[in-house]
């Protein structure tokens, strides 16, 4: 940035994700979740720096060329589904031409058969067919949304990147937004000659919405400030024993259907990071130790003195103990 300096949107990200399996990566705006997907479609701004490695189909998605990622990674290998999809449809062209052209260059659609497959393409998204016909700009939020949702999932592709596909739906579209997402990873999977592997897909759905993380998601990873915080089962998370890391069982705690209770303060900007755990300042178990040291990500929670489980059998935890970081990236822009 001006002035030579850094921001460390993203540090120390290790998670893996195979197919017929969703992770949720949620957290506050800001924390450096969208910037995650950026740079794993090699979308990053030009002064963006990474480091790390991210494997794809034996492909490194780090430091692949933009004409190996144009050619082979984009809308084949990974769908994207964006954050600001009017940003991303074509303005000057229709829904329906925008269907059509990512059919005819993802799949072996004959030129006669495109019409009934763009429609088909957008009943999956639960985008009407009486708009195909629109332009983006007489498009709503929602409706551009599940535009952009029907043009991610034309390919098929074995990797979904889904950044807060739900944004600007009601709770009816967005529970059929999800399910059908879940139906698109639950299905069996094509090999890179296009034959079926029977694998299944996966998808990396990036969120605020943790009612839809629930009720898609096999795992669940909370970020906050450039780091993974805690990594866990979606039925240990959102159920019992619940998350261990203060933050995460904070955002739980601050839904309605929950305790109604919102997080005290704000999180740090990513430029102006502390020197130990980022959330000491909001968090009422800190202690020295927090202030001073990062706590490592060790057995799916990175933090000092996790929340105990509620079993009453189990002994309590002793404060965690700093420990090498996990191997993993950073992007710094």
């Amino acid at each position: 940035m001006r002035g030579g300096r850094h921001v460390a949107a993203v540090t120390d990200a290790s998670f893996d994700l195979t197919p017929g399996h969703c992770l949720a990566l949620v957290g506050e705006s800001g924390c450096g979740k969208s910037v995650l997907a950026s740079a794993l479609l090699g979308l990053l701004p030009g002064n963006a720096e990474t480091a790390g490695a991210a494997y794809l189909d034996g492909v490194e998605l780090l430091t692949a060329s933009e004409r190996e990622l144009s050619r082979s990674v984009r809308g084949r290998r990974i769908g994207l589904v964006p954050q600001s999809p009017a940003a991303h449809l074509t303005p000057v062209r229709t829904v329906r031409a925008q269907l059509e052209e990512t059919v005819r260059e993802l799949t072996r659609t004959p030129k006669h058969a495109l019409r009934a497959a763009a429609e088909q393409a957008a009943a999956r998204a639960a985008f009407p067919a009486g708009h195909l016909d629109r332009h983006p700009h007489e498009l709503s939020g929602g409706l551009a949304q599940r535009a952009a949702t029907a043009l991610a999932l034309v390919g098929d592709a074995p990797l979904l990147l889904a950044d807060e596909p739900t944004t600007g739906l009601d709770r009816d579209l967005v529970d059929r937004t999800v399910d059908e997402l879940r139906r698109h990873i639950d299905a069996p999977g094509d090999d890179l000659e296009g034959k079926e592997d029977g694998t299944g897909r996966a998808l990396l759905m990036i969120t605020h919405d943790l009612a839809a993380a629930e009720r898609i998601a096999d795992r669940v990873a909370v970020m906050y400030a450039g780091r993974i915080v805690e990594l866990a089962d979606a039925a240990d998370f959102f159920g019992a024993p619940g998350p261990r890391h203060p933050y995460a069982r904070g955002l739980l705690d601050a839904l309605p259907d929950r305790a109604f209770t919102p997080i005290p303060g704000m999180p740090p900007e990513l430029g102006a990071l502390p020197p130990g755990c980022a959330f000491a300042a909001r968090c009422d178990r800190s202690t020295d130790v927090c202030t001073a040291t990062v706590p490592a990500l060790t057995d799916g929670t990175a933090c000092h003195h996790p929340l105990r489980t509620p079993d009453p059998s189990q002994t309590p935890d002793p404060p965690a103990t700093p420990a090498a970081a996990a191997p993993g990236g950073a992007a710094r822009a």
